[in-house]
């Protein structure tokens, strides 16, 4: 086995590591399941990639799954039924290809998602050229559903570039889809810093000459259509009109403008801001955000700068995003980070980490806009509330899922540092809605956080 030469550094202890522990040890944020020694092996000599059911973070081990034991494929799955509660699936077609795609196997599930795409898109296009505008809308959102599923398996497929193809697929039916919805999607440019963002605006239901405006953040690799699923269909219903965009380093931001994440979020914030106040119909009292996923940290950092915002959800609240990269990092590997010793840590990751979790690893390093295994977990390292958190003042309601599996325990920890009014409401799975982001719960979800929301800004 393998032994991590940490002797020769002062502080840095000797380790002995095997491959299967490393995995397990890297199966951070998501990053993916690693594969054992001997699958490795086996691929490196040429032999078929075996599927893996190693969990892809931390607490997915101890977590009960419905239809896999790989939690990567469990968490997409349950997404994608979850997502029929707004329309953007059909169930019995999710079950159906949950029943013909092996276990683990990265390149079952590519294929099968992308294949389900196609036909979803084929009845759109024909519902659409029929004038069933109705039935194109929907069966456009089916398909956004399958190609977006299947960016999360397109890295371990063994074809990387795979992810770009998908989302391209995806993006196409969404910008298809927006002048079905009544009323019409309307797509905008948001100013930002020379450039602009690309983003949505959602008209809400309402005849109110001004109106509430919920700005949604979507998390580190969320699509548009998680922002229509998460906050625009339940607020809408609701009148409030909902403006999205995608930042540095999310979706067409990442894909086509090349930006990538930055962590002093206000500064994307800000601008958008601006822009939503140029609008004619909305109430500048009235201007409320939300951040799913890692936009649990953006929301709350973009806070404690901009105060024209009048109140903020955070689902699930986020105070250090590094924590999901490094709670199973090996003590020594651990180590390596904190003293900088950048060629040893890149050196050890390169040699340890099996060929898919190297995959998974690069789909989350991907949006920081580096290469380095030790620049990415370091740049997450910036990404941190505590100094800035005392100076949040806007009432801010916090999700707390049972089973968060990325940032556990984080959603009580702003909860307490915070000292502006503040609500932490608990999803748990009796009800249906645990998880990170409540993906089987997307009604009681909008349910609790609506009504809060329509309460605060009354």
């Amino acid at each position: 086995m393998p032994r991590c030469p940490y002797g020769r550094y002062p502080g840095i202890s000797a380790m002995t590591l095997t491959r299967k522990q490393f995995g397990l040890g890297m199966a951070v944020a998501g990053l993916g399941a690693g594969a054992t020694a001997k699958q490795a092996a086996a691929q490196a000599q040429g032999g078929a990639q075996q599927p893996t059911n190693l969990p892809t973070t931390p607490s997915g081990a101890h977590q009960a799954t419905y239809f896999f034991k790989n939690s990567a494929f469990e968490f997409v799955f349950l997404t994608s039924l979850g997502r029929a509660y707004h329309q953007g699936g059909n169930v019995g077609k999710i079950l159906y290809l949950i029943r013909q795609i092996e276990d683990g196997n990265f390149e079952s599930a590519y294929q099968a998602l992308i294949a389900a795409g196609h036909e979803a898109r084929a009845i759109a296009e024909d519902s659409a050229s029929g004038g069933h505008v109705e039935s194109a809308r929907q069966a456009y959102l089916w398909a956004q559903n399958f190609y977006d599923s299947a960016t999360y398996f397109a890295d371990g497929s063994g074809d990387p570039a795979r992810i770009t193809t998908a989302w391209q697929l995806m993006d196409d039916c969404w910008l298809k889809s927006l002048a079905l919805f009544d009323p019409p999607i309307e797509q905008v440019s948001i100013p930002y810093q020379g450039i602009a963002l690309r983003g949505f605006y959602f008209r809400g239901k309402s005849a109110n000459e001004k109106r509430p405006l919920l700005i949604l953040v979507n998390g580190s690799d969320g699509a548009a259509l998680d922002m229509w699923m998460t906050g625009a269909a339940g607020a809408v219903a609701r009148g409030y009109d909902c403006l999205t965009f995608d930042g540095p380093g999310q979706g067409y931001a990442l894909w086509k403008q090349g930006l990538s994440f930055r962590p002093d979020w206000e500064h994307v914030i800000t601008p958008v801001v601006d822009f939503a106040l140029s609008r004619a119909g909305v109430d500048p009292k009235r201007i409320a955000i939300q951040g799913i996923s890692q936009g649990g940290y953006w929301v709350p950092r973009a806070l404690a700068f901009e105060k024209r915002i009048a109140a903020a959800i955070a689902d699930p609240g986020v105070v250090d995003v590094s924590a999901s990269w490094t709670a199973s990092l090996p003590p020594p590997m651990l180590e390596l980070l904190k003293a900088g010793r950048k060629d040893e840590f890149d050196g050890y990751m390169a040699k340890m980490l099996d060929p898919a979790t190297k995959n998974s690893l690069v789909f989350r390093m991907r949006p920081y806009g580096v290469t380095s295994y030790y620049e990415a977990f370091k740049a997450t390292m910036d990404y941190n509330l505590t100094d800035v958190i005392g100076k949040i003042e806007c009432p801010m309601l916090i999700t707390a899922p049972a089973n968060e599996a990325f940032w556990p325990g984080q959603s009580g920890r702003l909860h307490d540092l915070l000292t502006c009014p503040k609500t932490l409401v608990p999803f748990s799975a009796s009800d249906g809605a645990d998880l990170h982001c409540e993906p089987a719960g997307y009604g009681l979800r909008d349910l609790r956080v609506f009504n809060w929301l329509d309460k605060t800004l009354a």
